[in-house]
C-alpha cells in the first residue's frame, strides 16, 4: 500500500466546528434511529425517522445520492455488515442491526455507525454472543480512538483495534479487512484508509486538521464476505452476524475531538486516560 502518496486533507478549526455541527445532528438522527428501531417496524420506518431529523435540522444527508444509493441510512440486519438497504424487512426481536448515517453542514460530513440488538439476553430475548460482539466491537472503536489522541501515524490506530480485540476472553472474533475506516472532511471518502487490523505498515503521518471515520466492523464467523444483487449489501459469507461501530474525529492543535458524540468523547475516553480538548481550546 502506497500510503505516501495519498494526498490528505487538513482541516482548521472553523472547517472542524463545521464538521462538528454536523456530527451533533447526525447524533441526534441516530439516536431517533435507534429508538425507533423496535420489533415489528420496517428498516424503512427507521430511514423515514433518521431522514426527518436531518430536515428539520437543515442538514444534507450524504448517503442519498451517494453512487445512486437509495437511502439516508444503511440498515443491516444480522449476517449484513454494512450498506444494506432500507426496505420492507420487519425487524424481529433478536436481531442485530446497525445504522450507518451521515449528513454535511455547509459542505462539511459527518458519519457515524451503531449497533443495535432488539431484545435482551437478560431478558431471553437476544444472544448473549450477539450482546458480546458489539460490545466489543464498541470498545474497540474507542480503544482506535484513543490511539488516534497520540499517534504519530494512521497505522497505529489499527495496531489499537487489533491488539484490544484479541486480548478479549472468550470466542474469537474476526475484523473483517476488506471494510475500512476513511479519512473526512469536505467529502464523506477521503484518504487516508484507516485499517481496523495491525499490518506492520505505519501510514501517513498524523498531524493536526486531520479527521477520520474510525470504524471497526467485527463478525462471530469467518472473514469472507459478498455483496448481493442489489449491489449495495455486503453479508457474511457464512451467515455469521456481524458488528458496527463508527465516530467521526478530529485531531488539532488542542488535542482530539470526537465530532459525532455530544460531549466530544469525554465518557469514553477518560477510563483510557485520554481528555478530550474542545476545538479552539
Amino acid at each position: 500500500m502506497a500510503f505516501s502518496r495519498q494526498q490528505l486533507e487538513f482541516k482548521t478549526v472553523p472547517q472542524m466546528q463545521l464538521m462538528h455541527q454536523a456530527g451533533l445532528i447526525l447524533s441526534r438522527a441516530l439516536d431517533a434511529a435507534v429508538e425507533a428501531a423496535v420489533p415489528g417496524v420496517t428498516t424503512a420506518d427507521v430511514d423515514a425517522v433518521f431522514a426527518q431529523v436531518l430536515q428539520e435540522a437543515g442538514a444534507t444527508p450524504n448517503f442519498l445520492g451517494y453512487y445512486g444509493y437509495p437511502a439516508t441510512i444503511c440498515a443491516s440486519v444480522n449476517e449484513e455488515v454494512v450498506h444494506g438497504i432500507p426496505g420492507d424487512r420487519v425487524l424481529q426481536v433478536g436481531d442485530v442491526l446497525k445504522i450507518d448515517g451521515g449528513c454535511i453542514v455547509e459542505g462539511w460530513h459527518s458519519d457515524s455507525a451503531r449497533t443495535v440488538i432488539l431484545g435482551s439476553s437478560a431478558e431471553g430475548t437476544a444472544d448473549p454472543e450477539d450482546e458480546r460482539l458489539s460490545e466489543i466491537t464498541r470498545q474497540a472503536l474507542w480503544h482506535g480512538i484513543a490511539a488516534f489522541a497520540t499517534a504519530k501515524h494512521v497505522g497505529e490506530i489499527g495496531d489499537a483495534i487489533d491488539d484490544f480485540v484479541s486480548s478479549q476472553p472468550g470466542a474469537p472474533l474476526g475484523i473483517l479487512q476488506d471494510y475500512v475506516g476513511h479519512g473526512i472532511g469536505s467529502a464523506m471518502h477521503l484518504p487516508p484508509d484507516v485499517l481496523n487490523y495491525r499490518t506492520g505498515h505505519r501510514g501517513p503521518k498524523v498531524r493536526s486538521g486531520l479527521c477520520l471515520a474510525i470504524e471497526p466492523m467485527l463478525v462471530r464467523g469467518g472473514l469472507a464476505t459478498e455483496v448481493l444483487d442489489d449491489e449495495w449489501t455486503v453479508v457474511t459469507r457464512d451467515g455469521a452476524r456481524a458488528s458496527q461501530w463508527e465516530h467521526s474525529v478530529a485531531r488539532h492543535d488542542g488535542g482530539i475531538w470526537v465530532l459525532t458524540a455530544p460531549d466530544g468523547g469525554v465518557a469514553e475516553l477518560a477510563p483510557l486516560g485520554i481528555v478530550p480538548v474542545p476545538l479552539g481550546s
